[in-house]
């Protein structure tokens, strides 16, 4: 069947492609990977439009959507586009937030709050430990091909919460989020607590020895053993961090596919 331009470009599909387009956008807003990095925005739109263009044909024939009649309407039904792109993105992104908060934890117990450098993906400071950490759970992210598994479940999202569905932030959602949220400090203690807990107990025993020799200048010798201890408790755990990362990106993508 031959189709003309003035076919192909309705407004109805003008809106719908629009409304792929939002949808995608707020994922690469708040998704790993895409959000770590401060890719160019210029190549972030080229990359929007091209993932649009793909999931466009299937979404435009079963979309049910229903094509506003004034601004205000269109504007609510972007908002909400973007919303859900955003909300599996940040979902995805809790273990990369866990595992920085986590690291943060134990950088200020080995003296190294004050060693940080800017973090060009947020405009802000953090220790060189916690970026250590994103860079790991970066190469753990891209072995698992997580990036597909975004992409299939924003794709996914369309036939659960077609364009223009009222209904989204229902109770069920909301429990969801929170909950996955909540685990992010869970995760955070989890991959903090071994080295945590080793250097608590250290600082624990230079206590003793300072009572046990008060002519020995305990500060000297605490803070570059603190570092020191720090970072070969940080090679040591690396490998079981690394494991247990791995398993709880595969646990949270598996939850995001199935969060609408």
């Amino acid at each position: 069947m031959d189709f003309t331009l003035l076919q192909i470009f309705t407004p109805a599909n003008i809106i719908v492609f629009m409304a792929v387009f939002t949808r995608i956008s707020g994922l690469l807003t708040s998704a790993p990977l895409f959000s770590t990095y401060p890719i160019p925005m210029q190549i972030k739109i080229w990359l929007v439009c091209f993932i649009a263009f793909i999931i466009y044909p299937f979404v435009q024939g079963h979309s049910q959507f229903m094509i506003p009649h004034d601004i205000a309407g269109l504007t609510v039904v972007m908002i909400k586009e973007f919303a859900i792109g955003y909300i599996i993105g940040f979902c995805a992104n809790l273990v990369f937030m866990a595992a920085e908060l986590g690291a943060n934890m134990f950088s200020i117990q080995m003296g190294l709050s004050i060693s940080q450098a800017l973090n060009p993906a947020s405009g802000t400071t953090s220790p060189i430990i916690s970026q250590a950490f994103t860079i790991l759970l970066t190469l753990i992210f891209i072995s698992l091909n997580a990036h597909q598994w975004l992409f299939s479940a924003v794709y996914s999202s369309f036939a659960h919460v077609p364009i223009g569905y009222s209904f989204i932030f229902d109770g069920t959602l909301v429990q969801r989020v929170i909950y996955m949220t909540g685990q992010m400090f869970v995760i955070a203690i989890g991959i903090s607590m071994p080295i945590f807990s080793v250097l608590l107990i250290k600082d624990i025993l230079l206590g003793f020895i300072s009572k046990l020799m008060p002519q020995m200048n305990i500060f000297m010798v605490a803070m570059p053993l603190k570092i020191y201890v720090g970072l070969l408790l940080c090679m040591i755990f690396m490998r079981p961090i690394a494991e247990y990362s791995r398993i709880l990106l595969e646990k949270v993508l598996t939850q995001v596919a199935t969060l609408f």
